[in-house]
C-alpha cells in the first residue's frame, strides 16, 4: 500500500484583527485543513492589512463609524452583527457583540505579530487567534499597549520583550512595507488567502470552499 504524497503548501492570510469575517475566514480554513491533514501540509502566514489605518488610538464608537464608512442604519448594522454572530457560531468562535462597542487603531497589534512569527511554529497562529478572542468575545482593546502585552504573555511569548516593541517604533517599517506589497497587488478587502503567491480565496469562504481550493492544488501539483 503506497502511502499518499503529502503537498507542502504556502498560505498567507491577509487580515486585520479588528475584521469579524477574519475570524470566520481563519475558522473555516483551519477546519478546511484538518479535513485534508493526510494530503496537503500547509503554513500559513498572518500579513497586516489595517481596515482603518487613520482610526485614532482612542478609537471610535462601532455604530458612529459604520454609519460613516458604509452608510448603514442602526438596523442594518445590527441584522449584519447578528449574521456575523450566527456564523461565528457555525465555527466554534463567540462573538459578543454586546461587549464590543468601539473600533481601534490595530498597527500595534501587527506589529507584535510580525515578532511572534520571529519567535517560531505556531506562535503567530496563537497569538493571532488570542487577539481575535480579546477583541471579539471580551470586548477589550486591540489597540492598548496592556492589552497586547499581556495576551502576548498568555500564550507563551516573552511579556517584557513584547512591552519594550510596543514602546518603540520596532517593525513598523516591515509592517508598512507588507501592507504596501498587498495593496499594490490589488487586496483592498480582507480576509485575503492566497495559497502559494498565485492562488487567491476572498472572504469569509466556508470550510467547503477552502477545501476544494487545497484539493484542486495539490493534484495539479
Amino acid at each position: 500500500m503506497t502511502t499518499p504524497t503529502l503537498t507542502k503548501m504556502k498560505i498567507d492570510f491577509v487580515s486585520d484583527v479588528s475584521c469579524p469575517w477574519c475570524v470566520i475566514g481563519l475558522k473555516s480554513l483551519e477546519d478546511a485543513l484538518g479535513r485534508v491533514a493526510g494530503e496537503v501540509q500547509a503554513e500559513i502566514h498572518f500579513q497586516p492589512f489595517e481596515l482603518n489605518p487613520q482610526m485614532p488610538a482612542e478609537g471610535q464608537d462601532i455604530a458612529e463609524h459604520l454609519a460613516e464608512k458604509y452608510g448603514s442604519t442602526p438596523e442594518q448594522s445590527q441584522r449584519n452583527r447578528e449574521m456575523i454572530r450566527a456564523r461565528g457560531q457555525d465555527v466554534g468562535f463567540t462573538f459578543s457583540m454586546d461587549k464590543r462597542s468601539r473600533i481601534y487603531n490595530t498597527f500595534d497589534a501587527h506589529r507584535l505579530l510580525h515578532w511572534a512569527e520571529e519567535e517560531g511554529e505556531g506562535r503567530q497562529l496563537a497569538l493571532k487567534e488570542a487577539l481575535f478572542k480579546a477583541y471579539f468575545s471580551d470586548g477589550e482593546s486591540p489597540g492598548s499597549h496592556e492589552v497586547l502585552a499581556r495576551v502576548a504573555g498568555e500564550v507563551g511569548l516573552d511579556m517584557a520583550r513584547a512591552k519594550a516593541i510596543l514602546a518603540s517604533s520596532e517593525y513598523a517599517d516591515a509592517v508598512r512595507e507588507r501592507e504596501q506589497f498587498y495593496l499594490q497587488q490589488g487586496i483592498h478587502a480582507v480576509p485575503a488567502v492566497i495559497i502559494n503567491d498565485k492562488h487567491l480565496i476572498s472572504g469569509g469562504q466556508p470550510a467547503e470552499v477552502f477545501e476544494q481550493a487545497l484539493r484542486q492544488i495539490a493534484a495539479a501539483g
